[in-house]
């Protein structure tokens, strides 16, 4: 089978939904151990973090702004404004829509146990 090189490139979001591409942003996002770090460091905190992660994790605070940057701009995060400092907390929709569609898939495989290889 032959390729059009204009139709190749992971970049042509256009092609799929709004769901799919919102799915693979948020995905992309959590696809590095340091995002789940701080991830993880935000929920067991239980509330919103300034600038205790650099102190919590084994990496520079550019490191940590950056990876911080990700995750608020896939919608994992949050970030408000406080004084000097910007506090971050969960941003609970975007998990929400991970864990709707990991769900549709894990009913998905339910059904079709017996049926499937």
């Amino acid at each position: 089978m032959q390729y059009n090189n204009t139709n190749m490139g992971a970049s042509k979001t256009e092609h799929f939904t709004e769901k799919q591409n919102t799915i693979a942003t948020i995905a992309k996002a959590m696809g590095h151990p340091a995002r789940i770090a701080i991830l993880d460091y935000i929920l067991k905190m239980d509330t919103c973090i300034c600038g205790d992660i650099v102190n919590a994790l084994p990496l520079a605070q550019p490191t940590i702004s950056q990876h911080l940057k990700e995750l608020k701009n896939a919608g994992l995060i949050k970030g408000n404004i406080e004084g000097n400092a910007i506090c971050y907390c969960i941003d609970e929709s975007a998990l929400q829509t991970m864990q709707k569609y990991f769900g549709q898939i894990t009913t998905k495989l339910e059904k079709k146990k017996t049926t499937c290889c």
